[in-house]
């Protein structure tokens, strides 16, 4: 098998098991788990930008930047992400947020319509309306607006969309983000020691499961970002839906979450988008190819 197709294939698969990662932290309350989340993940890619010696090229882009705004924005949707995520998966939704990560690749399309006004093919436009329908049948069929699945998926998506033309690449973007992000959530870790109301350093295995919550934040970007060098873009578009298949079946077959037919409708529109999606690109990279 092709180096990067099993570099790219190990960063998706070690993304789809991040639920039972948090279900270990599921006694600590989310808001300290996303901080110590930030906080080790800062400490993961200092480490990181040490070792390549990177500093003075991030302090360069940084200080000749001409829309500082692009830089640190991304901070806040990540860090809310994070957030939002952690409390859904701690809480028992985990399958509302694979349908977050099923239906992101389209939302970032239409983000890239409205704001860098690209054009998309019939299919394209096709698919957006299936996956628009399918949201709609789980509002009225399952009676609930899935909140959680569509900010996940508009908050992954504009992040991507302003890390596309942020000047920083991977690495040094969260370097950035989680260093902003670093100074509320090292405030709200010193607010909770100081109250008595912390967890971490109270038991071994919880403190582990903590600092290792910034190695499984940065280790699979690397590794992803390595794979994704070796293989064209279209075969990272079909792998990226490894990680919320694996999201949805750890959610229904290990956690047992509840299945309906109005959710199981609604995922159906999802997953028919996301076939005609996918055709529709695989189609389109061969023609341009060919001719």
């Amino acid at each position: 098998m092709n180096r990067g197709v099993v570099l790219a294939l190990s960063a998706y698969i070690f993304w789809g098991i991040h639920p039972i990662y948090w279900k270990l932290l599921k006694h600590v309350d989310s808001v300290e788990i996303v901080s110590h989340r930030i906080f080790w993940s800062f400490i993961f890619f200092v480490i990181i930008i040490s070792f390549r010696k990177s500093w003075m090229s991030l302090f360069n882009k940084v200080k000749t930047s001409q829309n500082k705004w692009i830089l640190f924005v991304p901070a806040f949707l990540i860090g809310s992400n994070w957030a939002i995520y952690i409390w859904a998966v701690t809480t028992g939704y985990i399958i509302e947020t694979s349908l977050g990560y099923f239906i992101c690749p389209l939302i970032s399309v239409l983000l890239g319509v409205i704001f860098l006004h690209e054009k998309l093919r019939r299919i394209q436009w096709i698919a957006v309306v299936v996956a628009a329908s399918g949201v709609l049948v789980m509002t009225f069929g399952y009676g609930q607006f899935p909140w959680i699945s569509l900010y996940l998926a508009v908050t992954w998506g504009t992040y991507g969309l302003l890390r596309k033309r942020s000047p920083l690449g991977p690495v040094e973007g969260l370097m950035l983000e989680t260093s902003v992000m670093s100074i509320p959530a090292l405030v709200y870790l010193i607010f909770l020691f100081q109250s008595g109301s912390h967890t971490y350093l109270r038991a071994v295995p919880t403190s582990l499961l903590l600092m290792g919550t910034g190695i499984i934040s940065g280790l699979p970007l690397l590794v992803f970002i390595a794979g994704s060098r070796l293989i064209n873009l279209s075969l990272i578009g079909i792998l990226q839906y490894i990680y919320p298949t694996m999201i949805f079946l750890i959610g229904y077959l290990i956690y047992h979450e509840s299945m309906d037919q109005g959710k199981l409708t609604g995922f159906s529109f999802i997953w028919i988008a996301i076939l005609l999606y996918i055709i529709g690109d695989v189609h389109h990279r061969r023609f341009r190819r060919d001719n």
